[in-house]
């Protein structure tokens, strides 16, 4: 999305990331294989919004058009019922704690899990901007509390019930040397609700940018080692977004150019914020995850990746040509079914991926250059011999 467009109806849509949280559930499991791979890391810590929480929202309340989470046919791929995940079935941040031999990752609002090996702080519908920025601003659509900082004081509140007083304590050390950051997308949320607003189009880009900065900043400061950080993805390859932008704005690969293009001028600005970081803190690594590079490179070629469609969704309603009716959603009483074959999609329920989506976009970050510095690189660093105690 950008300012030359004023498409409000898109940016009202993509509140349809947004569910508070009320009641929680979550899923732990061992990864597979994780007997059989040597752990680099001992525990993973995720932040993001609804494409990396694995159960801190929940359907209770919320939108009417997306507030469908907790029903089926959401996870019916991977676990067999809905565990709170914005997809069918895995999320990538899944797809990582398997490629470390952890465990999935619990909900930090699941107070009786066990976090022993980490703690997913991500909440669908945060923002990078802090809430009271969109409130001040008469932003009302903004009905999420939760924003990324809101997700620091959260994970500082987990270090001090883990006795972590001081960040030169033993127990402080323990639990940010021997752990993964994952920064999961986030920022799309940011946008949509400027575009309800008078605000510039430029102060939403300049503060969202500020804020993934400041964010990363903090957990270097708190002692973070090893952090990546995943870009926005290819937001105008989204059915709810195909389905009302006009028509006449497009790309190359069919997508709302206009969208895309905003997504990619705040990756290239978070680039370069992180690459300051790296100058201040050298002894840490920090990595770019090129979610938007990835999903273009599937998007351009679906077929080489097992997909047959591209921008139809699996789990919708309202036929050719995405199968997205905003009044019909996945989980809804009349959506109770998904396609017969998600593998084949790209797109879940109009505004999230599939779960054979995420698993590709995975592989393409730990395997296929799209971390920069690589995910090996990362793996490398981080060698088994520098280890510490578990809390």
């Amino acid at each position: 999305m950008v300012g030359s467009h004023p498409s409000v109806t898109i940016a009202i849509s993509f509140l349809l990331l947004v569910l508070p949280p009320t009641s929680f559930s979550f899923v732990t499991g061992s990864a597979p294989g994780a007997t059989q791979r040597r752990r680099h890391f001992s525990k993973i810590y995720a932040f993001g919004d609804s494409f990396t929480d694995t159960g801190n929202t929940h359907s209770t309340t919320g939108p009417y058009s997306f507030g469908y989470v907790s029903s089926p046919p959401y996870g019916t791929t991977f676990f067999r019922h809905s565990t709170n995940r914005y997809s069918d079935g895995r999320l990538v941040v899944d797809f990582l704690a398997s490629r470390l031999s952890l465990p999935f990752l619990p909900p930090y609002l699941d107070r009786a899990a066990d976090f022993s090996h980490g703690v997913n702080f991500a909440v669908a519908g945060s923002t990078v901007i802090e809430h009271d920025f969109f409130v001040k601003n008469n932003v009302t659509v903004d009905i999420t509390p939760q924003s990324l900082m809101t997700q620091l004081m959260w994970f500082d509140k987990y270090l001090e019930e883990k006795g972590c007083k001081t960040k030169a304590s033993r127990r402080c050390r323990a639990a940010t040397a021997d752990a993964l950051f994952w920064v999961g997308e986030i920022g799309a949320n940011d946008y949509a609700y400027g575009f309800t607003s008078t605000l510039s189009p430029t102060v939403i880009q300049q503060l969202a940018v500020k804020k993934v900065f400041d964010f990363v900043e903090a957990l270097l400061i708190r002692g973070a080692k090893y952090i990546v950080v995943q870009g926005l993805p290819l937001t105008g390859c989204l059915p709810l977004t195909l389905t009302l932008a006009p028509p006449d704005d497009r790309d190359d690969i069919g997508c709302v150019a206009s969208v895309n293009r905003q997504s990619y001028n705040h990756n290239v600005m978070v680039q370069k914020e992180l690459q300051e970081l790296r100058d201040r803190f050298p002894k840490a690594i920090i990595s770019y995850a090129d979610f938007l590079g990835a999903h273009h490179t599937v998007m351009k070629h679906p077929a080489a990746y097992g997909f047959t469609e591209k921008l139809k969704d699996c789990c919708g309603s309202g036929g050719d040509p995405y199968n997205f009716d905003i009044f019909a959603t996945c989980g809804s009483p009349n959506v109770t079914t998904a396609c017969p074959q998600p593998n084949r999609f790209i797109n879940w329920d109009g505004v999230h991926l599939t779960e054979a989506m995420y698993k590709v976009v995975a592989d393409m970050f730990f395997h296929h250059g799209y971390c920069k510095p690589s995910f090996d690189v990362l793996l490398a660093a981080k060698s088994p011999e520098s280890r510490v105690e578990h809390l």
